[in-house]
């Protein structure tokens, strides 16, 4: 926490610029957040956990004014207010951060920055001044360490450099406060390292911080003090010498969870699928060799562009091999499309699960059955009634939290989401199961849940290999780490080695010693 000194040359809180007090708001049968009273000062980190439906999002919509609070109050500056408006809130210089990003993909970095504030030629026919416009992006692009201009369009950047973009823009108001929703949530490790140092460089020029996470090490990490809320309520405060993960999770659920992921009950088997010298499109000129084993759970770390993703894409028949063989239990094998992946027993939890995974307006039950149907199918007409018993099922051996089969998907946590795409292929008797980022945007206590069902289908003698830019999740899951850089294989290794810098090492092209 930020202190000044008083007349007397002793160190003194920092005055606080925002506090709120009692806010509390209600829905229809569903206290979202109850009596929140929270002190934000210039140039802090606060970390604000909970799991999803604690009130964080509601938190987060209050200060925004994009909800207004039933009781309780604001204070900016002094000024005591019952609810904010959005642009009281960005005249306030509340910004965002959004875990979903807010640009238009069509235009460049400038026009995304400026959209809607652009500065204007004299004239009659007030057109957008670029060579300003240019001048005033360049200073914020800078602060935020990006490596192109202000002209380039969105949709040529990667998604680390589209959150810069973000923080940018919220810089570009003057901010006093960012408030960051999971931002680490799609990067990689290089560039979660490199927000992180932003996040402190915003410390240091004064600005407040809100972190919002599920990746306690971060927060912890980053934080000057964590907010941990709870079903709607504040329940408790943790002051910078008193975060770590075990206090955070206590607070946050209740209770200490378990060890991370159980240790393999079993040995790994064969070979299940020999990856020799397989080119994707990112790199059609390097070769990708890798062995996914039965039994194990392989972590396929790397940075964003490494080639992971393309891979996971050639092996589950989506984009074509630019060269090399995939063999499967010894024998060679073409994987020309989805359809002939699924048959093989080779399956995909894609990265984007609300695009690429499920349906959202579909019922839980359709979601799970969907790739299935000729099973449950008799005279070509499927059973609505076996398609019901058969995701009933697996509604119940996976513990998705919902009212029944019935519920449209889209209304469930993203924890329970990552569940229905997975409970799809557990019916469907998995030989290889590809995780692409499989704990992105979940909360702790249902990560834990899907480290476990990734452990109980290796121990059931599954090959998983599972992608992830989530240092803690490679290290603490995995039981072989092969890193990739630049569309290649940099080394493998085996638990003995397991180690954030050696993987990092890998991760950006050197050996480790």
């Amino acid at each position: 926490m930020n202190h000044s000194s008083d007349i007397s040359g002793a160190r003194v809180p920092a005055t606080p610029f925002l506090s709120l007090s009692g806010v509390g708001k209600t829905y229809p049968g569903v206290v979202a957040l109850e009596g929140l009273s929270l002190d934000v000062v210039p140039g802090e980190v606060i970390g604000l956990v909970g799991e999803n439906g604690a009130g964080k999002s509601t938190l987060m919509k209050i200060l925004g004014g994009v909800v207004s609070p039933d009781r309780g109050t604001i204070t900016l500056d002094g000024v005591e207010h019952q609810s904010l408006s959005v642009g009281s809130s960005i005249a306030s210089g509340i910004a965002f951060v959004h875990q979903e990003l807010n640009l238009f993909e069509n235009l460049d970095v400038a026009a995304n920055i400026y959209l809607g504030r652009e500065p204007l030629k004299a004239g009659a026919l007030k057109l957008v001044d670029r060579d300003r416009l240019r001048e005033m992006v360049k200073p914020l692009l800078k602060r935020v360490g990006a490596h192109f201009s202000a002209d380039t369009q969105v949709a040529a950047l990667s998604l680390a450099e589209q959150q810069m973009v973000e923080i940018a823009k919220a810089l570009s108001i003057n901010a006093r406060l960012v408030i960051f929703d999971e931002p680490t949530s799609s990067l990689p490790m290089a560039e979660t390292e490199r927000l992180l140092s932003i996040i402190n460089s915003l410390k240091a020029d004064g600005i407040s911080v809100i972190f919002i996470s599920h990746r306690l090490h971060e927060v912890e990490r980053v934080a000057d003090r964590v907010v941990v809320l709870r079903d709607g309520t504040l329940v408790g405060t943790l002051a910078k010498q008193e975060i770590g993960h075990d206090q955070m999770v206590k607070l946050m659920i209740g209770r200490v969870l378990a060890a991370r992921t159980a240790k393999p009950q079993r040995s790994p088997g064969s070979v299940a699928l020999k990856v020799s010298s397989v080119r994707t499109a990112a790199y059609p000129s390097r070769p990708v060799d890798l062995d996914i084993r039965y039994g194990e759970i392989l972590g396929l770390a790397g940075l964003v562009g490494s080639g992971r993703t393309e891979l996971a894409r050639v092996l589950f028949g989506i984009d074509r091999s630019y060269g090399g063989t995939v063999q499967q239990d010894g024998k060679e094998i073409s994987i020309p499309s989805s359809r002939e992946a699924v048959a093989r027993g080779i399956f995909l939890v894609p990265e984007d699960r609300k695009r690429n995974g499920i349906l959202l307006d579909l019922p839980i039950a359709q979601n799970i059955t969907l790739a299935d149907l000729p099973a449950l199918a008799s005279n070509f007409m499927v059973s609505a009634e076996r398609e019901n018993a058969a995701a009933e099922k697996q509604r119940t051996r996976l513990g998705i939290k919902a009212p029944s089969v019935a519920t449209r998907t889209g209304t469930l946590s993203g924890g329970n989401q990552q569940k229905v795409v997975l409970a799809k292929w557990l019916s469907m008797s998995p030989k290889v199961m590809i995780f692409d980022e499989p704990t992105r945007g979940i909360d702790i206590g249902a990560k834990n849940e899907i480290y476990g069902l990734m452990r109980a289908l290796a121990d059931a003698g599954v090959a998983v290999l599972m992608i992830s830019s989530d240092m803690e999740e490679v290290i603490g899951v995995s039981d072989r780490i092969a890193v990739m850089h630049e569309g290649q294989i940099a080394g493998i290794l085996d638990e003995d080695d397991f180690s954030q810098e050696s993987v990092l090492l890998l991760a950006v092209g050197k050996s480790v010693k």
